[in-house]
């Protein structure tokens, strides 16, 4: 942001700000780091991705939120896979795939780190466990512990439908509410927090 941009900009730098698509196949975000504005879409549904892109903006700029010329910006973006819908293989002759490159991160909210960090450590008991001899069967162990942490992959078809129409209207009414939001799309969509911790 310019600094006149920065000094009339109402977004918090201790409060992002989620936007959830109506058909709750993504949500958008706003946040503040300095003089920057992160904004951002996800959608488990990429189909008319910049068209959802677009309205988001004019309606943050018709809210208040962002500057028009800063809605303007270019865009830049990546596309990665969701767990549990990613049906790539995690094992190959001499190989395993850990992280983004194994889709393993949170459908709910994208979030990948987590994943990533548990994932390697499990790749790294899994190589060790090999003593050398990386053939797949010998690697195999590293996708059972996989499924074992994460759960079992979906039809991919199955994981990219949207919510009709009294799911949203049902969602709509709960994102109002406080203890939802707190404690349902924070601490467990997002945060994870009633994941264990991964024990070596």
């Amino acid at each position: 942001m310019t600094p006149r941009q920065a000094e009339s900009s109402p977004v918090r730098g201790d409060t992002p700000q989620l936007y959830f698509c109506p058909d709750l196949a993504g949500y958008a975000w706003v946040v503040r780091k300095g003089d920057w504005l992160n904004v951002g879409i996800g959608r488990r549904c990429p189909r008319q991705l910049a068209e959802h892109f677009e309205r988001f903006l004019a309606e943050r700029v018709r809210d208040g939120v962002l500057d028009e010329d800063l809605a303007r910006t270019r865009a830049r973006g990546h596309a990665y896979l969701l767990y549990p819908d990613a049906a790539r293989p995690l094992v190959a002759d001499g190989a395993l795939l850990v992280g983004d490159a194994a889709g393993l991160a949170y459908p709910e909210s994208g979030e990948g780190i987590r994943p990533a960090i548990e994932s390697a450590l499990l790749a790294a008991e899994a190589i060790q466990a090999c003593r050398g001899q990386y053939a797949r069967d010998r690697l195999e162990a590293y996708g059972a512990k996989i499924k074992g942490r994460f759960g079992a992959r979906q039809d991919r078809a199955a994981g990219a439908s949207s919510a009709g129409p009294l799911k949203q209207l049902a969602a709509a009414l709960l994102m109002r509410t406080r203890w939802f939001t707190r404690e349902v799309v924070t601490r467990h969509w997002f945060l994870h927090e009633h994941v264990a911790p991964l024990r070596a």
